[in-house]
């Protein structure tokens, strides 16, 4: 019998049992509605009250005394505790049981006494009313917690059965009967109400989680662990609302600055492993609080606290540091440069679209500045916008109306003081604005994708125009990275030949190192399809960039161009011609031509050539000029070379 009911009260005890967020909202009932509290509560203290007027009995008063006091101290935490958010639910939960079981044991103790002490029909019959309404109904009440609601049952019951028992009379055993067989009707109901209490309490807790789940889910970048864009909106809302009146809220937008090439040569995987490398690097040194989320592609966003633009300039430094040191992946050496545009709220902005905007303008102002660097926000960067923006819209129509020009400038060679080629370069006369630089439109042309029709447009018209010259000037050309990576381009650049008439050992190819350093396979078939057609590659701007040897052996250029920073300028001296001397004998034995760009003056004619160079360019020998003019120096040079000739002779 007792294995029996152990067994009994360990299923009952497994059915009952509930995680704690589930007890905490089944013990949130038992504090739901404290007007039914305090209604059972002035009930209960109102019948013993008139069951001790009426008996005068001193047991029966101090009894109902009693009774009050608990009442009184269940009615007042019961208010009270709610609103206590640090109380635990477990400590509401110990509370509120012992107030339940003192007023439930005391209802059923003065029902017993009345019955025990014969107070009379009338005292007994209420007293007992009150115990077995108060007891059922207080069940039901608390069946979220059956252990209190069964416990209330049991103290306010047992009493006055054990008092129909004593006095031993036929209708009071009867009474005792009546009362044993609803306990159990009542534990019966109890757990049934517990049980869909139980289902729909757990049911909705599954709802719950599944929802924020979800609202996680839409809210996180799947490759980083950040929040994506729809997370960073809800985030910045909160932060806007949060930030202190005294303080300063930084908002620094990331672009990594070759992750393209990452995910073209290596694949989408280890893109991806650079992507979450990148959160890690970010998460690690972003100050604690701050808000880290993936803005889609390879753009990221920072967002923190802080009281001086000094101290945002200082973790940004700290940030791009991380964010620069080379990445390891399968034996392979990353490394990727981040461009950073920086707005501050409320110097730059008032809300959250007006902050973003900045912060976006200013990493477009770092990434044309050279990439690999910071930019913090200024008003003046809307003006420059408009006016990029224009000369953007401006320049596909100035194709159209014949506004561009192509000028040429020629390379001479320094031992003859020959021209052994003319670089075409372009200019554009604006009917309105006069000449244009091409330091400001070019830009423009390579960030909107303009370069590609521009400088097609360029080789079409250069090399119909070279065509007419003598077989032994060439034609130079510069070319962007873009028109490089457009499919077709090397087809597109032997078309423009053969419709010219200029055969492709005339023609050379000026391209820089960001090309290089940038290459997939589609540069190197561009390189090698154009190469064995016969067009010729110089390496441009040496000396600037990363400079690798490797270059030069793996492509076939046959000429490198020096850069001008080393022939003229304030910083010219031994050190440059040490350079320039060295990029000579390593041309020469490379059988490569060394073209010194930016000659000025006579006395960089004698330098360069002693230290190597063959050929010069710069406005020493000329500027850029018209076609017809670039034909006129040729023939004026023919000219001088038939008169030696006849002298010779």
């Amino acid at each position: 019998m007792v294995s029996a009911l152990e067994s009994y009260w360990r299923r009952w005890r497994g059915s009952t049992a509930v995680d704690s967020r589930i007890r905490k909202t089944l013990v949130d009932t038992l504090y739901a509605r404290p007007s039914s509290l305090i209604i059972g509560a002035c009930n209960g203290v109102a019948t013993s009250s008139v069951g001790a007027y009426v008996t005068q009995d001193r047991t029966l008063t101090l009894l109902t005394a009693v009774l009050l006091l608990v009442a009184v101290f269940r009615i007042a935490l019961g208010l009270a505790l709610p609103k206590m958010k640090f109380v635990a639910p477990r400590r509401m939960e110990v509370v509120y049981e012992i107030g339940a079981f003192a007023f439930s044991g005391l209802t059923g103790i003065i029902a017993a006494y009345a019955i025990l002490m014969n107070f009379g029909t009338a005292i007994q019959l209420m007293l007992l009313a009150n115990a077995a309404v108060y007891g059922v109904g207080i069940a039901a009440r608390n069946a979220g917690r059956p252990v209190i609601a069964i416990g209330q049952l049991c103290l306010s019951l047992l009493p006055v059965v054990a008092a129909c028992v004593y006095v031993g009379s036929l209708p009071l055993l009867m009474t005792a009967l009546g009362l044993l067989l609803c306990i159990p009707a009542m534990v019966s109901i109890i757990k049934d109400v517990f049980d869909v209490l139980k289902r729909s309490i757990t049911a909705a807790e599954t709802s719950r989680r599944l929802a924020d789940n979800m609202e996680k889910l839409a809210r996180t970048d799947i490759v980083t662990g950040l929040l994506n864009r729809a997370g960073l909106n809800h985030h910045l809302t909160a932060a806007l609302m949060d930030i202190a009146n005294d303080r300063k809220l930084a908002l620094v937008w990331v672009d990594l600055d070759r992750f393209k090439f990452v995910n073209d040569t290596l694949g989408h995987q280890v893109g991806d492993k650079v992507l979450a490398n990148v959160a890690r690097r970010l998460r690690e040194e972003a100050p604690g609080p701050a808000t880290i989320a993936r803005f889609g592609g390879d753009e990221f966003i920072v967002v923190f606290e802080a009281d001086r633009r000094d101290e945002v300039e200082k973790m940004a430094v700290k940030l791009l540091d991380a964010l620069t040191r080379p990445y390891r992946f399968r034996g392979e050496r990353i490394e990727i440069g981040a461009s950073m545009g920086i707005a501050m709220l409320p110097d730059d902005a008032s809300d959250l679209e007006p902050l973003l905007q900045a912060a976006d303008l200013a990493l477009y102002h770092a990434k044309v500045n050279g990439r690999n660097q910071m930019s913090f926000y200024h008003p003046s960067m809307n003006r420059d916008l408009v006016r990029r923006r224009e000369i953007e819209a401006e320049l596909r129509q100035a194709v159209q109306r014949d506004e561009l020009s192509i000028f040429f400038q020629p390379i001479v060679d320094l031992e003859t003081g020959r021209i052994r080629c003319f670089e075409a370069l372009v200019r554009w006369f604006h009917p309105e604005k006069g000449e244009m630089r091409p330091d400001e439109f070019i830009p423009v042309a390579e960030e909107t994708g303009a370069i590609v029709t521009l400088g097609n447009w360029i080789l079409a018209q250069a090399a119909q125009i070279a065509a007419h010259w003598p077989e032994h000037v060439t034609l130079a050309v510069n070319l962007s990275p873009l028109q490089i990576r457009t499919p077709g381009a090397a087809l597109g650049i032997l078309a423009a030949l053969k419709e010219a008439g200029l055969d492709p050992h005339r023609l050379e190819l000026e391209i820089t190192e960001s090309v290089l350093v940038d290459h997939d396979q589609t540069t190197e078939a561009f390189i090698a399809e154009l190469s064995q057609a016969g067009v010729r590659f110089a390496l441009d701007d040496f000396g600037t960039g990363y400079s690798s040897l490797a270059y030069l052996h793996k492509y076939p250029f046959g000429k490198i161009k020096v850069d001008r920073s080393f022939v003229s300028g304030s910083h010219v001296g031994k050190k440059s011609e040490a350079i320039i001397r060295a990029v000579s004998e390593m041309g020469s034995t490379l059988e490569m031509e060394i073209v010194a760009e930016g000659i000025e003056t006579i006395e960089q004619v004698r330098t360069v050539r002693e230290a190597g160079c063959t050929l010069g360019q710069g406005y020493y020998f000329s500027r850029a000029v018209p076609d017809y003019l670039a034909t006129m120096l040729l023939a004026r040079e023919q000219q001088t070379t038939d008169q030696d000739q006849r002298v010779a002779s």
